[in-house]
């Protein structure tokens, strides 16, 4: 049921003192003048609906009604129309929609209630309690349905109403490499700047030819712990960015480390794209961030970087717009166990689900890293042998190994997770990240609160837990949001 919207109520269909519920009305298919009507108004009065701020193809009314099963329809620019996508029955007007209003939580006790029409007996037949009871979570079904739609209507008009230009901060800085630095200085560079990823420039063709990433590091690590490599320690020296990437192109399918081939073009954004179409963008090629860049001018200049995109930022101005709208988007304040997101633990008789890719303590790094590569995700959960949460290793906490070299003075079959992370704590990366990138929330938490979590510096997934034991039920990621707002697969 939707909640509670800004809009004036009506009171309709009710004497004095009995009891009247608020219903908020929603027709999200745009239109200049838009009412609604029904029997609760005896089909006489038209109840004017009101745009929402932000959302001008979404319309709102609040009414007050008596719990039952009431009939509407819409008024639209003249027109009466009627919501294809909600309940609904033929009627003395033609097609018209259906909704069930009741007194939450008690709603069986509602509607089976002596006073209620065909209930004379409260001897319930079990068959029709069964009907009763699929009907009711039918019509919570379509409800529920009818919030996704109505928010994702909010989002698609937000994200495709504003410029990638509102992501760039009034102040900062922004790390570009050149293709020609060598990979060693490379790795230092971003540990020092405390980022994981960098724009690369090639200064001999005059533009931005691609992104350096902890995928790098992780690969160009493998490969200097495997037999028979090519690239030792000591060619770090001289080995450049460039020669990396195109010896990653050549042999990153041999190494059956990926699924699919790696992107070859650069994915960037220019400052006047839409937020919904850098999102797709990010999406599409399965990319943690793409640069901003203003492209060259007609005078010769070179394209300038301007920032850095991410789904994290993109969240950030979604949850900054819509904090305060629970209104407009009422499956901000749903819990997330009852939405189609994330991945969860596979339930008895669910056996085709797969299960969550979860790392012990004393496994080793190689393992880890490898398992991070082919799951292609972002960080996994480092859980007890009750799989219990105890941190999560990312892929960017590869960079710390930067420090004094250290990744020339271990074997990475050898470390296990805990001393990586044990290094991590006291290699800690300038910005502060490392100790709140492990986040954690409950199956019953609203998905604003998962969302909001999202947008902490370095957080890229939220660590669903059982309460007291920790023990991980679920992980959501940024794409797993973005996907489910978007209605993507």
């Amino acid at each position: 049921m939707f909640s509670t919207g800004t809009s004036s109520s009506q009171e309709a269909g009710g004497a004095t003192g009995e009891l009247l519920l608020p219903k908020t009305f929603v027709w999200p298919y745009g239109g200049s003048r838009v009412m609604v009507t029904g029997t609760f108004t005896r089909w006489s009065d038209h109840v004017q609906m009101s745009p929402v701020e932000g959302c001008p193809t979404l319309f709102q009314a609040t009414c007050r009604l008596t719990p039952g099963m009431h009939q509407y329809k819409f008024y639209v620019d003249g027109e009466w129309r009627h919501d294809e996508q909600q309940p609904s029955v033929p009627g003395s007007y033609g097609i018209v929609n259906t909704v069930f209003v009741t007194r939450e939580p008690d709603s069986l006790t509602a509607i089976l209630s002596p006073g209620t029409p065909g209930s004379k007996h409260m001897d319930i037949d079990p068959d029709t309690f069964q009907q009763v009871c699929g009907s009711l979570q039918e019509t919570r079904l379509g409800l529920l349905e009818t919030d996704i739609e109505a928010s994702r209507h909010c989002i698609t008009d937000f994200l495709s109403s504003n410029a990638v230009h509102d992501l760039l901060p009034d102040s900062g800085k922004v790390i570009a490499l050149d293709v020609n630095l060598p990979v060693k200085q490379a790795f230092h560079i971003l540990y020092e700047q405390g980022t994981p990823v960098a724009p690369l420039w090639d200064s001999f063709r005059g533009r931005f030819v691609g992104v350096l990433s902890p995928l790098d590091f992780i690969l160009i690590l493998r490969e200097l712990g495997s037999h028979g490599s090519n690239l030792t320690e000591e060619e770090l020296e001289t080995h450049t960015i460039a020669a990396w990437k195109t010896a990653k192109h050549q042999n990153i399918r041999q190494m059956h480390l990926l699924s699919k081939p790696c992107q070859r073009s650069l994915v960037y954004a220019g400052p006047f794209d839409s937020l919904k179409d850098v999102a797709l963008k990010i999406l599409q090629n399965d990319v943690s961030t793409i640069p901003i860049i203003h492209p060259s001018s007609h005078d010769g200049s070179f394209p300038q970087l301007l920032h850095l995109a991410s789904l994290a930022g993109i969240l950030k101005c979604i949850c900054r717009y819509f904090r305060h709208s629970s209104g407009v988007m009422p499956i901000l304040q749903q819990p997330i166990c009852s939405l189609p997101i994330g991945t969860w633990v596979p339930k008895i008789g669910e056996p085709n689900r797969r299960p969550l890719v979860m790392l012990r303590p004393n496994v080793s790094l190689s393992s880890a890293l490898s398992l991070l590569v082919q799951a292609q995700v972002s960080s996994l959960p480092v859980v007890n042998e009750n799989d219990s949460l105890l941190d999560v290793y990312s892929r960017s906490d590869i960079t710390a190994l930067a420090k004094d070299n250290i990744y020339a003075h271990i074997h990475l079959d050898e470390m296990s997770v805990y001393h990586a992370l044990q290094l991590g704590q006291d290699t800690a990366m300038p910005n502060g990240i490392i100790g709140q990138r492990c986040q954690m929330c409950l199956g019953t938490d609203p998905l604003q609160k998962v969302m909001e979590r999202l947008t902490i510096p370095g957080v890229r997934r939220v660590f669903i837990v059982e309460a007291g034991s920790k023990r991980v039920e679920g992980i959501i990621s940024l794409s797993n949001v973005f996907k489910f707002l978007l209605s993507l697969r």
